[in-house]
């Protein structure tokens, strides 16, 4: 369930991904404000301005830098933050750019300053400048660069330096799709996969893939398998019930980890508050994965809320989990105030 992309997803998404703005489901606000750039930079034959896209995994940020590169009619080359390791890595990725292109950096967030430092000449005035030798031996090194587009991608905003956000012309936010979204990606996918599902089967995997496409086609795929075996190929509602809870994935979406999470932090830690390091070493798991995968719709869905002292179970957690509900705070100088008794 999580949105972060596994190896199976590199061939599935190859082939649903949309090649135009026009066949994109949902981000309309987005898709809007692009198409606008687009059709102006087109006008002028200048090339885009800079764009950073960011929201969590799975939303669809590199399929749009995709759909820009087409609807621009120009090249895109493909990096992402941890491949670029040095300075001469960027040099060399922006040198060997034709005019117009565009360079698309996943996990922009997790470059280095040094490389950071490297682009910023480039994406103000197109041009490199790097120091290369040590001592009395070094020397500066100035190159012309073509006009490019740079399209970043980032879960982690926040982790974005200021120097490099700040030379973004763009900078959108991805959100989570509402479920009639959901719907419509689902009927284009299974019509592309040529599979027979009615609507009750696409809404009841819809109600379950937490708002990401790329959990809704994965699901789609689940189901597909599940129907082909056990239902003729067919994906009715009862089927898609059931194949889901073969998957162990509840009514709204949450997966054997989201539950952990949540009643740890109930059973173990009396619905808190308590620290993301806590319950990741609680469930054995990566307190950035918890943060990253998990949190994200919890707190969409109003099970789980970040407070300066931890994290803390709702009343919607634990009526979800089928627990009675104990209100911890206590009235302390006319506020509430979390108790930790």
């Amino acid at each position: 369930m999580s949105g972060e992309s596994i190896d199976e997803d590199i061939t599935l998404e190859s082939n649903l991904r949309p090649r135009r703005l026009l066949d994109y489901v949902g981000q309309e606000k987005v898709k809007d404000n692009l198409q606008i750039s687009i059709s102006a930079a087109q006008k002028r034959h200048d090339p885009l301005d800079h764009i950073l896209l960011y929201g969590p995994p799975g939303l669809g940020k590199t399929t749009l830098a995709n759909i820009i590169s087409t609807e621009m009619g120009v090249n895109i080359k493909v990096t992402s933050g941890p491949a670029i390791e040095r300075a001469g890595d960027m040099a060399s990725i922006l040198s060997n750019l034709r005019e117009h292109d565009i360079l698309f950096i996943d996990e922009i967030h997790r470059l280095s300053r040094v490389v950071e430092e490297v682009l910023y000449p480039a994406m103000e005035d197109f041009f490199l400048s790097w120091v290369m030798g040590k001592g009395l031996g070094a020397r500066n090194i100035t190159l012309k660069v073509p006009p490019f587009t740079l399209i970043g991608a980032t879960t982690r905003f926040g982790m974005v330096s200021s120097p490099l956000r700040n030379r973004f012309g763009s900078i959108h936010r991805l959100d989570f799709y509402d479920e009639r979204s959901i719907q419509i990606l689902l009927r284009r996918s299974a019509s592309i996969l040529n599979l027979e599902v009615d609507e009750d089967g696409l809404k009841e995997i819809a109600l379950r893939a937490r708002g990401t496409p790329r959990v809704a086609n994965r699901l789609l795929k689940r189901v597909r398998d599940y129907a082909q075996v056990i239902a003729d190929g067919v994906v009715s509602r009862n089927i898609a019930r059931e194949a889901l809870a073969s998957l162990q994935v509840d009514s709204v979406g949450l997966d054997d980890v989201d539950n952990k999470v949540l009643t740890v932090i109930i059973e173990k830690f009396g619905g808190g508050p308590v620290g993301l390091e806590t319950i990741a070493a609680s469930i054995s798991e990566e307190s950035d994965t918890i943060m990253d995968v998990y949190e994200p719709f919890l707190l969409q869905l109003g099970f789980l809320e970040r407070t300066s002292r931890g994290r803390v179970a709702t009343r919607l957690a634990y009526e979800h989990l089928g627990l009675p509900y104990k209100n911890k705070a206590v009235k302390t100088q006319g506020s509430l105030w979390p108790n930790d008794h």
